[in-house]
């Protein structure tokens, strides 16, 4: 049996290497390496470098910047699904003093909290962590930038607070905390705060001549949650398959999900543009991504996940700019996706068969409108209008004999089923609307009544 990385077809591969190379040369960059993971292997990966005979690999450390968001969000979320705290939580609650206390965690991890986008002066990202030891200097006097929880408005400095956050909590430091609550069981050995060699060296590269300049990599102090960390295109692509599937040792599937739900409305004219949890949103040539891009000076990085294509990509490269980084990380996505489709599960039929379940499904109105109830392979239900237009979503069971709805416009509302006397099904009611086996079915309770007279014509 051939392998996935075998499968990948050579007109693919090198559709792949004629992107990392084009990116760059004509991005300029000392080096740039990527790597490509579909069905759950690496099938892909590659290297470019100005430096005849020293191109990086999949085990060279870059620095991924604002990628290291992501993690510190996955951090919080662990500590919401033990109970430590609720999303809702003025973060005062768990970690006072701050100045910025009313603010909840949910607004801190979606960036709608209102606070600045960056430290006060000097350069954060240039500058060594000791030039800001306590969270007053991170926040200066830039705590209320927008009313909180009104727009998405990106915060370095939000992501700070939470990896206090994390500390306060967990009573540990919060690269200690990430390193044997997410890195060690997923193993992500070659993810680190601070750069282990093999790593590449950051630069700057000038704008108008072939010329280059060394960046300087600073430990960042409380800043580090926001970007501090160094990894390989090796470990993010473990970090990818995480984010597609969830892993119960880290964060439940369900939980990783709720990360990708948008958690503040785009900006005008910037719809294709979302942000959830500790991750960016994009939807980008009929296909969505989630992931996050990074930069600090010497460095940018990008991983993209198209859960629908199960495909994940990543690049690093070791320049301040010149590359557009989330651009080729999407394009790397796309020749794989597009060159060799997904090829779906073979279809098969249920293990068993619920007859009472089974019973349910079929045609369904509200009102005039035709819908149709299926059974889904989890012994889930799924509602949605029979011309495929419209509102529908799925819906899990609760042990009260109800369901919930589990997407869509009926996320969270309540599906129940209501019987006649005798036990047989009058009606389906969902969230007050009254779904019949007819349009307004007379024998089911629909509200208002229907008319005695029944349906008529013009001359009736």
């Amino acid at each position: 049996m051939t392998s996935p990385a075998e499968q990948l077809l050579p007109g693919t591969r090198r559709a792949l290497l004629h992107r990392v190379a084009k990116a760059q040369a004509e991005g300029r960059t000392p080096s740039l390496v990527a790597a490509v993971r579909r069905q759950g292997e690496t099938v892909w990966d590659g290297s470019r470098s100005c430096v005849e005979g020293h191109a990086p690999d999949s085990d060279t450390q870059f620095r991924i910047g604002s990628l290291t968001k992501t993690f510190t969000a996955v951090l919080v979320l662990r500590l919401r699904d033990e109970g430590l705290l609720d999303l809702s939580d003025p973060l005062e609650k768990h970690l006072p003093g701050t100045g910025a206390g009313d603010v909840t965690i949910h607004q801190l991890l979606g960036h709608s909290a209102g606070l600045g986008a960056e430290t006060t002066a000097p350069w954060w990202e240039r500058t060594p962590g000791r030039v800001r030891p306590a969270l007053a200097d991170v926040l200066g006097g830039q705590i209320a930038m927008h009313p909180p929880g009104h727009r998405h408005h990106y915060s370095n400095p939000g992501y700070t607070l939470l990896g206090s956050l994390v500390e306060a909590v967990r009573g540990a430091a919060w690269d200690e905390v990430l390193r044997r609550e997410v890195l060690e069981p997923l193993g992500m050995h070659r993810t680190s705060s601070l750069p282990q060699v093999p790593h590449a060296g950051g630069w700057a590269v000038h704008p108008w001549a072939d010329a280059m300049l060394p960046e300087p990599a600073e430990d960042l102090g409380l800043m580090a949650p926001a970007g501090q960390l160094w990894s390989t295109t090796a470990d993010l692509l473990r970090f990818a398959a995480f984010l597609a599937e969830g892993d119960d040792r880290v964060l439940s599937a369900a939980s990783v999900e709720e990360m990708k739900r948008p958690s503040a409305a785009p900006e005008p004219g910037d719809w294709d543009n979302g942000y959830g949890l500790g991750l960016q949103l994009i939807r980008r040539k009929g296909r969505t991504f989630i992931g996050h891009t990074g930069s600090l000076p010497g460095f940018l990085a990008a991983l993209w996940v198209s859960a629908e294509d199960d495909v994940a990509a990543v690049v690093l490269v070791n320049a301040t700019s010149g590359v557009a980084i989330g651009e080729v990380a999407a394009d790397l996505v796309d020749i794989v996706a597009e060159a060799e489709p997904r090829i779906p599960e073979p279809w098969r039929p249920l293990p068993e068969v619920d007859a009472e379940l089974l019973a349910l499904t079929g045609q369904w109105y509200w009102a005039t409108r035709p819908n149709v109830l299926r059974l889904t392979s989890d012994r889930g239900l799924e509602l949605r209008p029979a011309n495929g237009q419209g509102r529908g979503a799925r819906f899990t069971a609760r042990p009260d004999g109800t369901w919930v709805g589990l997407d869509g416009y009926y996320a969270g509302e309540t599906l129940r089923i209501v019987r006649n006397a005798d036990g047989s099904v009058n009606h389906l009611d969902l969230g007050s609307f009254v779904f019949t086996r007819e349009p307004y079915d007379p024998t089911a309770a629909v509200p208002g009544g229907v008319d005695e007279a029944g349906w008529r014509g013009l001359g009736d």
